[in-house]
């Protein structure tokens, strides 16, 4: 049976109070399950203890402390693309692909900020790493139904990784082959920058502070704290190799689709991006020309309010999928009419039962956002929210919004992904004057919402025009 909510008691349950009884179903995880397929890794969904152990260990690392040692990179970066966009707006306006540079962007931040390693020079004849290539792919080749949906699920249930891994080497299938290519070359990436972090650690503190990441990128901090751990809190290798991966699939894919939808709607209304654009020229003025500091730059309103709105109205996951493990019953907040016209409060709900969580439908509800609340207006959160809002108690880790979800399964990362929002948006209205070009952009319902210029979306992008602001 299947049951669609978004009801903010039957969130609690299913996120904060109960959510030990609410996992991620098995296609879920059968979805991601490549990785199990063509090799021995299967951290990317881990049962109820094991997550603890590794959330506890991750935690203090995207903690606010940590982050603001990381601003200087997120600039450093930011500042690398906005340059290309300026050197190309130089002689007029010009086209620009904006998915594939936040991509870049994407990719570099987590590489320098999560691995210490550096995988772009982001300048515009720089040949992208085989990584960020490869996992680009991977995001298209996650919308192969038959792949995704039906073979791997299959081939994860049969045998050890070894036989998978030898099924999957005699397939004759091409999909299947660029599919084991792609998770080839990540896996392999992955396993030569932990060996040669790990290592680096183990020989010279000293060498490390002169990479990428200062030393302090996540992965250097997360072997060092796993070196020192009490034993029963320590990690494998192989459980730290996963996060990276995990690390990868969501500070690339997500945050490129949140920061795409946030440039595409200021290019769409330009008013907004007048105002912003004021805010930051101000803002950089009274900080006598310098880039702003994390305080100020989390302290501009405007700014702050535009991405809160987009990640509002379009967050990146419309809708999450779980599955009770026990038969539960699931309170409600706002009563439902049966078809006998009597009035429900809870659901009784028998194991196995599938609940599509509407995170979409969450933030958009009228009962608690008020009328407006399918409009996209940043204005909103420069007045007090509504008390409809403040008196549903929704579980959300940030903001009221159910976008990066909450409790102890909540988006770990959604501090760095606010920062790095905010420094890319504020660099690039600052100086740009971004618009629509003379065709249309399909925003695709995939597993992670991707624009594409064609309603197939054989290929993910996001053109817009770019021309040097007044």
């Amino acid at each position: 049976s299947n049951l669609y909510t978004f009801d903010p008691q039957a969130l609690h349950h299913i996120f904060v109070k109960d959510v030990n009884i609410y996992e991620e179903t098995d296609s879920f995880v059968e979805t991601r399950s490549p990785l199990t397929v063509l090799n021995t890794l299967s951290h990317l969904h881990v049962p109820g203890d094991q997550h603890r152990r590794q959330r506890k260990m991750l935690s203090p690392l995207f903690s606010n402390a940590h982050v603001r040692e990381m601003v200087p990179i997120f600039y450093e970066v930011a500042h690398k693309v906005r340059n290309v966009f300026m050197q190309k707006a130089h002689h007029g306006p010009q086209e620009v692909d904006i998915l594939s540079w936040v991509h870049r962007i994407a990719l570099e931040l987590i590489g320098q900020c999560g691995f210490g390693y550096s995988f772009d020079r982001l300048t515009e004849d720089s040949v992208p790493h085989a990584y960020g290539v490869a996992f680009k792919r991977l995001g298209k080749s996650r919308n192969n139904i038959l792949l995704n949906m039906v073979i791997f699920p299959i081939l994860t249930r049969i045998g050890s990784p070894q036989f998978r891994r030898w099924v999957v080497e005699r397939s004759e299938s091409t999909e299947v082959k660029q599919y084991r290519d792609i998770i080839d070359t990540c896996y392999n990436t992955s396993v030569e920058i932990f060996n040669s972090r790990k290592k680096a650690i183990e020989e010279d503190h000293e060498v490390i502070e002169d990479q990428a990441g200062n030393g302090k990128d996540v992965l250097s901090t997360l072997i060092k704290a796993n070196t020192s751990a009490f034993e029963d809190d320590r990690v494998s290798d192989k459980e730290l190799l996963s996060q990276m991966l995990t690390l990868t699939f969501a500070a690339t894919d997500t945050t490129s689709s949140a920061l795409s939808r946030t440039i595409y709607l200021l290019a769409q209304h330009k008013d907004v991006q007048d105002r912003l654009r004021e805010e930051i020229r101000n803002a950089r003025q009274n900080n006598e020309g310098h880039d702003l500091a994390y305080d100020e730059l989390d302290s501009l309103p405007y700014l702050d309010a535009i991405c809160k709105e987009t990640l509002r109205l379009y967050p990146p996951f419309p809708v999450l999928m779980r599955v009770n493990r026990q038969d539960s019953i699931l309170p409600l907040r706002t009563p439902i009419k049966g078809i006998d016209g009597q009035e429900i409060r809870e659901v009784p709900l028998s194991k196995g039962t599938l609940v599509h969580v509407s995170i979409v439908g969450s933030n958009r509800n009228t009962e608690t956002w008020g009328p407006d609340a399918a409009e996209w207006k940043p204005d909103r959160w420069l007045n007090p929210l509504p008390k409809t809002l403040v008196d549903a108690h929704i579980p959300g880790i940030y903001s009221h919004l159910m976008t990066f979800l909450g409790g102890g399964r909540s988006c770990i990362g959604f501090k760095f992904s606010q920062l790095e929002m905010k420094v890319v948006i504020a660099l690039f209205v600052e100086t740009l004057e971004l618009s629509l070009p003379n065709k249309p952009i399909y925003w695709q319902m995939t597993e992670i919402v991707t624009p594409s210029t064609e309603l197939e979306m054989r290929n993910p992008a996001l053109p817009l025009i770019v021309r040097l602001a007044q």
